[in-house]
């Protein structure tokens, strides 16, 4: 009887399976997890094939400790899909399923359900909504009437926008308690659609609709709507039938800011249950949520990057709100783009997909272009609102206060004095980005990357935002001594702090990433900005997109200089799409809106063509000039990035990569490489980084060249000196 030897994918950085011979009492499935030595640890990892020989002699093998399950991981789809990932993204197999597990399953935990937090009234909480509540406390009474009709998931309060401490409040009055219980498995109900007052269609979404729901089989659709045009609208009615056929579906947003309002209005709509995906979740809600997917108790998965890559039992539709976001591509370990994933795997499901934004990536609005996608237009912004009004404000020789203009200030004081909300976008978090010495010019410097810290007045700190480390503010130059430390440049901080002194009489918020840190803070503070409680919106990109401020008639983009001028062919096109995007914040009901940029280059050809023309034209001007220049989505890039902490060391090594491809039998007139030079941050986290760019004309050619060249590029003499990576079609160039 030959031997049984399993072939296993292990999570390692290494691009090989290993084999293991398998005890005669153990019985492994291919797609299903054992438990496996390697080195003095045990892992675990995914039997990719059962075979009776080894190119090692058997008395080198070792045995697999345990079998973990008893059915493979993933449907068969989806475990192609993951191969797929693995070669086109050219990264280890076996990380890369380990990357679509949810992380108990990567410690060897059974795949079943697990007991989960629930919140529930208790007998002296129905007392005290007989006698009656304080109507002074909002959020706590509608949590009340929230659990009256039965218990509720810790997790699914949160994301409708009970807060942890609101929760904790009742607790401790004893009105509420909280206990654990296993998740139940419920059939869906007859009635898919809730009674719910649903907004009249307008003929570009009804078409846009049918056109979607009348394909049952692999379709790619763009659906590009101006902001406000009701897209989400337009997703709930491509939904109801496929529910409606007993079938999943997946919505895909690109953060987690996004999803609590997102998840609000499907459960509104729906009686199905939606699970939520993201990075919120701890690894208990995960794990469940990924099994609701996969046994059928979700209708409808709505998450962030990650949850693409979930287990459907019967997935009939993917949405992707906002494909043009950046947030999209991951940028570590399995380097994919969510966007591009979805599309493959649209197509090995045999399912309609639908991209949806106003301001779609390039790459995609050429595939709609070409006819390779649908394109489904909104061109009307849904009900009553109307095009915002947009202006420039030069500033040049102008004093600015904290980064306003004396124009600008004054706009704002005629916004407010109406009864209306102002939005300020500021993409820069912290009091100033720098900290200088006014004798000798000094800046404090990050020890560890080429970049300066941030000051962070609130905490007293300087922060670096490459690397994270952080130290406690200095009050003397250290390079001459002097007390005279001036700050450079302005941050949230310092504007919040400015419109105090400003506007005493109107209420200002800030939301950026340290504001938000706290569970449930972003939905308390998004809250409280729909019932009017703050009158002034102080924002980064976590304000940009998707929220709907109806009484916010006005909205300025203060600092968009530095967005004007850059290294990186993409600059153009984010600002653009973010431009776009911030723009949509205002005028969303029937209260007409105005936008305010100010700059110091009035005259520059993209500003003027956003102002004056619209998105569209800017793409079809930007196509054209990267047609010409041969860039994407005319060629295709990989950018291979490499850090040491010597930097010669990287150098050598890239410059040895280099000549490995160009020496290459497939390398041609077709391909070209860029480099080696140093990368825009040329030090981070105290390693020295550099990268090359291999371009080509085609994907086959890119795809080929790379997974040959690989192998050569591994043993070469300087591999093991630094650490590598190759980055696909990469979205960031720094």
């Amino acid at each position: 009887m030959l031997p049984s030897i399993a072939r296993v994918a292990l999570p390692v950085p290494l691009d090989k399976q290993f084999d293991y011979l398998v005890p005669a009492h153990l019985f492994p499935i291919i797609g299903g997890r054992v438990s496996v030595p390697f080195g003095p640890k045990k892992l675990v990892g995914i039997v990719t094939a059962l075979v009776s020989e080894s190119d090692f002699p058997l008395g080198q093998l070792k045995e697999i400790h345990a079998v973990l399950d008893n059915q493979p991981v993933w449907p068969d789809k989806l475990y192609s899909l993951l191969q797929w990932c693995s070669q086109y993204y050219q990264h280890p197999l076996g990380d890369t399923l380990a990357n679509a597990m949810p992380s108990v399953l990567r410690k060897g935990k059974s795949a079943d359900f697990s007991s989960i937090r629930e919140w529930v009234i208790t007998e002296a909480g129905r007392n005290q909504l007989m006698a009656g509540l304080d109507k002074r406390s909002v959020q706590r009474n509608r949590l009340m009437y929230r659990l009256e009709n039965g218990a509720v998931s810790h997790q699914q309060l949160l994301d409708e926008e009970f807060t942890s401490a609101v929760l904790k409040g009742v607790e401790q009055k004893g009105w509420v308690e909280v206990r654990e219980t296993q998740p139940q498995v419920l059939a869906w109900p007859k009635e898919i659609e809730a009674q719910v007052d649903k907004p009249r269609l307008n003929q570009e979404q009804a078409i846009a609709i049918a056109s979607v729901n009348s394909e049952q089989e692999y379709a790619c659709y763009l659906l590009q709507g101006v902001t406000g045009s009701g897209k989400t609208e337009v997703y709930l009615n491509m939904i109801k039938p496929v529910l409606e056929r007993g079938q999943q579906a997946l919505v895909l947003v690109p953060e987690i800011g996004l999803t609590p309002q997102t998840i609000n209005r499907f459960r509104r709509r729906f009686t199905v249950p939606i699970e939520v995906m993201h990075s919120g979740l701890n690894d208990t809600e995960r794990l469940n949520a990924w099994l609701s997917a996969r046994d059928k108790v979700a209708g409808i998965v709505i998450g962030t990057r990650s949850a693409l890559l979930t287990p459907f039992a019967d997935l009939g539709i993917i949405i992707v709100d906002e494909e043009h976001d950046a947030s999209y591509k991951q940028q570590d370990s399995l380097r994919y783009h969510a966007r591009d994933v979805a599309v493959m795997r649209a197509a090995k499901e045999n399912v309609p997909i639908v991209l949806g934004s106003a301001t779609p990536a390039l790459e995609t609005l050429h595939n709609a272009l070409t006819g390779k996608y649908h394109h489904l237009q909104l061109t009307q912004r849904a009900g009553a609102s109307v095009p915002t009004t947009n202006h420039v404000l030069d500033v040049k020789g102008q004093y600015l206060e904290s980064g306003l203009s004396a124009p600008l200030i004054a706009e704002m004081r005629r916004h407010l004095q109406e009864g209306n909300q102002v939005l300020l976008f500021l993409n820069r978090r912290g009091f100033s980005p720098a900290l200088m010495c006014h004798d000798c010019g000094w800046i404090a410097e990050c020890r560890r990357c080429d970049a300066y810290y941030t000051y962070h007045q609130n905490s007293s700190e300087m922060r670096c935002h490459h690397c994270g480390s952080q130290r406690p503010v200095v009050h003397h130059c250290q390079s001459c001594g002097s007390t005279q430390l001036v700050t450079v440049g302005v941050g949230t901080e310092q504007l919040e702090k400015q419109l105090a002194q400003l506007f005493p009489e109107f209420k200002a918020i800030r939301i950026d990433r340290d504001s938000t840190r706290r569970k449930g803070s972003l939905e308390s503070a998004l809250q409280a900005i729909k019932k009017g409680e703050y009158q002034i919106l102080i924002g980064t990109q976590m304000l940009a997109k998707g929220h709907h401020f109806p009484d916010v008639t006005m909205v300025a983009l203060l600092d968009v200089d530095s967005s004007l001028y850059s290294s990186d062919f993409r600059a153009a096109e984010r600002f653009a799409q973010l431009f776009t995007q911030v723009a949509g914040r205002a005028g969303r009901s029937s209260k007409p809106g105005e936008v305010y940029l100010q700059t110091h280059h009035p005259d520059h050809g993209l500003l003027k063509a956003l102002l004056t023309k619209d998105y569209n034209h800017f793409a079809q001007t930007a196509l054209a000039e990267r047609k010409v220049a041969m860039l994407p989505p005319y060629s295709y890039l990989t950018l291979m990035r490499a850090e040491a902490k010597q930097s010669q060391t990287v150098e050598d090594f890239l410059r040895q990569v280099r000549h490995t491809l160009e020496s290459h039998p497939l390398f041609n007139a077709n391909c070209l490489v860029l480099g080696p030079t140093p990368a825009p941050l040329a030090k981070r986290a105290g390693k020295f980084r550099w990268q090359l760019l291999v371009q080509a004309q085609s994907r086959p050619l890119m795809q080929k060249l790379l997974t040959s060249a690989r192998p050569a590029i591994s043993i070469l003499p300087l591999a093991s000196k630094v650490r590598w990576s190759l980055d696909i079609e990469p979205q960031d160039l720094s």
